[in-house]
């Protein structure tokens, strides 16, 4: 089941948005959550995971932006879209790129373009699934071997200790083949 929550200020704008989305989703199991009120709509991200959540941008007390922002802290794998009816795009632009938003959607939209945002939104949702999915079950690094690792790529051999038979540490010089210890 496909999971979206449509988050605007404006009661008929969700309306309509729901009217919308309801015949485009004919048939398959998208479940449509809408909420007036930000701070509810966050406090609902606390108790179910969404596959898509659209804000619009202007909304009294937490904006688009800002409420993204938050459910991107809470569901990271969720996609954002913001809806807005503003004019002032590099206001927006700047919004988008702080709550990594994957589509801007204008007031007024087109059904059509609605219907090719979401599946498109649907498919990058798959996709980061999958990948965190494969990510859980790969083999972890501890922080130390990360670090290793690190300092061997900029350093190539820093991590390797050569021995001698009695424990003696041998460091390599750059341009002799000695190594000491040195017997004399």
């Amino acid at each position: 089941m496909r999971r979206v929550m449509l988050v605007d200020d404006d009661a008929l704008v969700l309306r309509a948005l729901e009217r919308a989305m309801l015949p485009l989703f004919h048939g398959e199991d998208v479940r449509l959550e809408t909420f007036s009120d930000p701070e509810l709509a966050l406090l609902r991200c606390g108790e179910v995971w969404f596959d898509v959540v659209m804000s619009d941008y202007r909304m009294p007390g937490l904006n688009g932006a800002e409420f993204l922002q938050v459910v991107k802290r809470l569901q990271p794998d969720a996609v954002r879209i913001v809806l807005s009816a503003s004019s002032d795009f590099g206001e927006v632009s700047n919004a988008i790129n702080r709550a990594e938003i994957f589509r801007y959607l204008a007031k007024p939209w087109e059904a059509q373009e609605l219907r090719a945002i979401f599946a498109q939104a649907f498919e990058r949702f798959d996709q980061a699934r999958e990948i965190r999915r494969r990510l859980d079950g790969a083999p972890r690094l501890s922080a130390e071997e990360l670090e290793l690792r690190k300092l061997e790529e900029e350093e190539p051999g820093i991590t390797f200790v050569r021995r001698g038979p009695d424990g003696a540490v041998y460091l390599e010089q750059d341009n002799a083949d000695a190594a000491w210890p040195r017997e004399e």
